[in-house]
């Protein structure tokens, strides 16, 4: 029986895994645009493939294909029907390939874009979103803990740990931010998104998706400083700017991002400097991939050193490796 989340975590920082939606769908099983994970039920070999991808690179925990996949968000591309099995046929994928190996499954619910504070409806129609997918992973799995994840709004993510916790299962929440001063759309500071959040109950908080590592460690950092509970922080693998630190704000989202795809040794960095400030669930979002995650495994000692020596025993070149006499290691 494979250690839970919170006994890992009381070991040592756990790794992530990396995006799905955007790699899925350079790899032709998402439409752009809408980015709904329909995927889990018309190409579960295909999502299977990326989560054993992210497994084999080192990643300690499965996220489930169930990013969007709540009644509102599905109803736009004519899938509300589809919800239950969606959600269910996510996790199943997703214990299959965790099984392989020792890696944990996390239940995914996203923002709902139904959230509305002005609404005084609003609250209880976000519920009953939650509270349909947690019961669909639930009767599929159950997943091993829940990740609620891309809240720009701090009521709707304190509704996500609210109907999170109602389970018993253990609980991480993310904040994004996207404009260049961070604040949740009620204005609220990270700090005190923390806050509110730990003091809900979520087991992990912190912050995902929108920025580029050198954006998002200073507002994890912000989050580790405000609690003493376990802080996450997920960024993309791609480029952003102090000025523009959502990346989904440029030209080049969501047709032209591979210009911006950071190298697998900058997340490597990135992991590192995580670890040296506390973070405690370093992981990776939209643009991260199996390169990204393993760079990021081989800095926090997840993967072992198993790169054989090699060496032309007769001294004449038989690779450009030894051609151009690199000495590079990879991370």
């Amino acid at each position: 029986m494979p250690k839970g989340i919170l006994e890992r975590l009381a070991e040592g920082p756990v790794l992530g895994d990396g995006g799905y939606l955007l790699e899925l769908e350079k790899r032709g099983y998402v439409q752009a645009g809408p980015f709904t994970p329909e995927v889990a039920i018309e190409h579960p070999d295909a999502l299977a493939q990326l989560h054993r991808e992210f497994q084999r690179a080192g990643a300690e925990f499965l996220t489930t294909m169930t990013f969007y996949a709540s009644d509102d968000k599905l109803a736009t591309v004519g899938l509300k029907d589809k919800v239950d099995e969606i959600n269910r046929n996510a996790v199943k994928v997703a214990k299959e390939v965790a099984a392989e190996g020792d890696a944990l499954v996390a239940g995914d619910l996203s923002l709902t874009w139904a959230y509305d504070p002005a609404d005084s409806a609003s609250a209880d129609h976000v519920r009953a979103l939650f509270d349909r997918q947690l019961q669909d992973m639930l009767d599929a799995g159950p997943p091993d803990f829940w990740v609620g994840e891309t809240f720009s709004y701090l009521g709707e993510a304190l509704l996500f740990v609210e109907r999170a916790k109602a389970t018993g299962l253990p609980s991480m929440v993310t904040m994004s931010f996207e404009q260049t001063e961070p604040r949740s759309y009620e204005g609220d500071a990270p700090g005190e998104c923390a806050k509110r959040l730990a003091g809900v109950g979520a087991d992990v908080v912190g912050v995902n998706c929108l920025n580029g590592p050198e954006q998002q460690l200073p507002i994890a950092t912000e989050m580790r400083n405000a609690i003493s509970g376990y802080v996450a922080s997920q960024p993309v693998a791609y480029r952003t700017a102090n000025d523009r630190p959502d990346f989904t704000s440029t030209p080049n989202f969501p047709y032209a991002l591979s210009p911006l795809q950071l190298a697998r040794g900058e997340m490597a960095g990135f992991a590192r400097k995580a670890n040296e400030v506390g973070i405690n669930v370093i992981g990776s979002c939209c643009g991260s991939v199996a390169e990204h995650v393993r760079a990021m495994a081989e800095v926090l000692g997840k993967l072992p050193a198993d790169e054989r020596e090699w060496r032309s025993p007769t001294g004449k070149a038989m690779s450009a490796y030894e051609y151009h006499d690199h000495t590079e290691t990879q991370v």
